[in-house]
């Protein structure tokens, strides 16, 4: 049996990371535990001081409970090397559509996540190979793919 996790993406500013990526993969901010009104409260249950709390949305999860929830953790270093761990935004049908249409697909996703902050990198694509991806960086610079 498949063991349950969450990504944990560290980050300075979780509210802005929880907003781009809950549009960039459909997800929704994840609710509080039962019995807590936020998760705020939780964390003051916890033994959370209260210096460390009101973030905001600082998780996210997918509303039909496919994928995994990701927390976004705060921490005081800032993003310095490539990433050991990048997401792949599929995008597109996979190899069962026209390389035309995947590719409308992708410029689509990405054109829109630049509009909430991401940065486009580069594009793969090599005359003879049936693949096209898009390199971007989330607003805090991480890299992800969208293929």
């Amino acid at each position: 049996m498949a063991v349950d996790f969450q990504l944990v993406i560290d980050c300075a500013d979780p509210r802005l990371l929880a907003e781009f990526w809950a549009a960039a993969l459909d997800y929704e901010p994840t609710p509080p535990p039962q019995g807590f009104g936020s998760w705020d409260d939780y964390w003051r249950d916890v033994g959370v001081p209260e210096e460390e709390l009101d973030l905001g949305i600082d998780r996210i999860s997918d509303p039909a409970g496919r994928g995994p929830t990701i927390w976004f953790q705060v921490v005081p270093e800032g993003k310095t090397h490539k990433n050991r761990l990048h997401l792949d935004i599929r995008a597109s049908r996979g190899r069962n559509s026209p390389i035309a249409e995947r590719r409308k697909l992708i410029e689509a996703k990405a054109e829109r996540l630049a509009g909430l902050g991401a940065v486009r990198l580069h594009t793969f694509e090599t005359e003879g190979l049936d693949h096209y991806a898009v390199a971007m960086r989330d607003p805090e610079g991480n890299e992800f793919d969208i293929n």
